[in-house]
C-alpha cells in the first residue's frame, strides 16, 4: 500500500518509516481495497512522557479510516493506531455483510 509519512518538527529515521509501513501493511491481509494512507509523526512538547503523536489515515472506497495515538514511543504508537484500524476494518466487513 502507498503510505505519504510526515514527521513534524523532526527527522524520523528510516528505521522507524520502515517499521511503520511494515505493520501497515500487515492491514491488507484483512482488507485488500486500500486505496491509499497517510501516516503523521508529532513530538508533543507539553507532556514528559507518552509524548510521541501518531495519526494513520487510510482511504478504503467509500470510506476514511483514522486513528490517533499518544505513546511514549512511536513503536507503540504506532502498534496501538494499527490495532485499531484492524478493529474498524473488522467492524466495517461485518456490516458490509449483514
Amino acid at each position: 500500500m502507498k503510505l505519504q509519512m510526515h514527521s513534524i518538527h523532526f527527522d524520523a529515521d528510516v528505521k522507524l518509516l520502515d517499521f511503520i509501513q511494515k505493520r501497515v501493511d500487515k492491514l491488507e491481509t484483512f482488507y485488500d481495497r486500500f486505496i491509499d494512507g497517510e501516516v503523521f509523526l508529532r513530538l508533543d512538547k507539553d507532556s514528559q512522557n507518552e509524548n510521541k503523536l501518531v495519526e494513520i489515515k487510510l482511504n478504503i472506497p467509500g470510506a476514511q479510516l483514522f486513528a490517533k495515538e499518544k505513546k511514549d514511543s512511536f513503536e507503540a504508537g504506532v502498534d496501538d493506531a494499527v490495532e485499531a484500524l484492524r478493529r474498524q476494518i473488522k467492524k466495517r466487513k461485518e456490516k458490509q455483510i449483514a
